[in-house]
């Protein structure tokens, strides 16, 4: 596998650490992956662990991308 080189910022940490930080503050704020949360009589829509784990990881790499 090819080695990634970690880029740190000026205040020493790299940009996957500020990136997970921020994965993780999107994550807790607005539920992001959880699926929808519907009120009224509609059903609500629940996604499965795998469905979850695959929204988080596109956001940790949206994240990425924004550093980059």
């Amino acid at each position: 596998m090819a080695e990634e080189k970690n880029e740190t910022t000026p205040g020493g940490r790299s940009k996957e650490d500020i990136a997970l930080e921020m994965m993780k503050f999107i994550a807790q704020t607005t539920n992001y992956g959880k699926g929808g949360t519907n009120t009224g009589f509609s059903k609500q829509v629940t996604k499965t662990a795998e469905e979850h784990a695959d929204a988080l990881i596109e956001l940790y790499e949206k994240c990425r991308k924004v550093l980059s």
